[in-house]
């Protein structure tokens, strides 16, 4: 029933569309993995939106994981992504970044863009090895802490994105 590992360290998961059943679980993941948790009201009124889209990662029966998302023009912009703490460096991330990316093309959505709290130093690192680069800051962007966001960018055709002239203080904490 769950599905073989393809080495010992990553694990094989199907990244599917959400249900409403799957709430539960997405909600047990949001609360183990964030200090400040959506509620499922959070989730509920986001996903109602025509252009926004829930996903799973599930491994056997169990969700380990689940990314929402909307749909632009011309980009695909992460709104909440999340693997459970439990299932985290076994390439369970990677495979649903892998799923967002081949959603892009070169004729329509070419990028995604996602922000990140300045303190989620674990998850600016795992954006970094995805692909993607730090490409602005927003002050005091999260009402609930003040804290400042950065706004990452994975772009399909990395060439269009130049390497920084100036390096900053982001720049060298993300190592770019």
């Amino acid at each position: 029933m769950s599905t073989v590992p393809t080495t010992s360290s990553q694990l094989r998961v199907h990244v599917r569309w959400m249900i409403r059943r799957d709430m539960p679980e997405v909600l047990g993941i949001e609360h183990a993995g964030f200090e400040y948790p959506w509620c499922e009201e959070e989730f509920l009124r986001v996903l109602r939106q025509r252009n926004c889209i829930g996903m799973v990662a599930e491994q056997g029966e169990r969700i380990v994981g689940f990314m929402i998302y909307e749909l632009h023009r011309n980009r695909i912009h992460v709104l909440d992504f999340a693997v459970h703490p439990d299932f985290r460096r076994q390439g369970v991330g990677r495979q649903m970044i892998a799923k967002l990316v081949g959603k892009l093309s070169n004729q329509r959505r070419n990028r995604i863009a996602l922000l990140i709290r300045e303190t989620n130093v674990p998850a600016q690192h795992f954006y970094k090895m995805m692909g993607f680069r730090a490409v602005e800051v927003i002050r005091e962007h999260f009402a609930d802490t003040g804290e400042d966001a950065y706004g990452m960018l994975y772009h399909l055709d990395e060439s269009v994105l130049a390497p920084p002239t100036v390096v900053n203080r982001i720049a060298r904490q993300l190592g770019g």
